[in-house]
Order: structure tokens, then sequence, then C-alpha cells
């Protein structure tokens, strides 16, 4: 990555660490859910990349297997 590119994606991080300051509780609280369904969202287009004759139930298939993996390992002592 370049030293512009690495700059630039100082400046947006550093510019929504200042908008998350900002906002009120209940945008806070809210925030978590939008940023899930925005992970789950990239997600799919990834899968999608990967296997692109899979159709939409197998897509949110993929993703459920793979929450549930996370979840697993984040019990794991």
């Amino acid at each position: 990555m370049s030293a512009e590119i690495r700059q630039l994606a100082n400046e947006i991080h550093q510019q929504r660490i200042r908008d998350a300051r900002r906002m009120s509780p209940i945008d806070k609280l809210l925030a978590g859910p939008r940023l899930f369904e925005r992970a789950c969202w990239w997600m799919a287009v990834g899968l999608r990349n990967r296997f692109p004759d899979a159709d939409e139930s197998e897509i949110q298939g993929l993703i459920r297997d793979r929450l549930t993996l996370k979840r697993q390992r984040e019990s794991l002592p």
C-alpha cells in the first residue's frame, strides 16, 4: 500500500472516530445493527464472487455457517 493511500485511509479512520464521538447515545445503540448488516452485505458480496453459481439461499446459508463458526471460535478457552 502506498504512503498516500495509507495516509488517506488513516484520515478516513480518524474522521469516523470523530463522527462516532459526536453521535447521540441512541445513534450509537442503532449503529451496532447497522454495522452488522453492512458486514453481512460485504460478506455476501465476497461469497457471490467466490461462488458465482450459488443462489441467494445458498449465500445466506454460507453466511450463517461462517457466523456460527465465528461464535464457536470465540467461545473456545
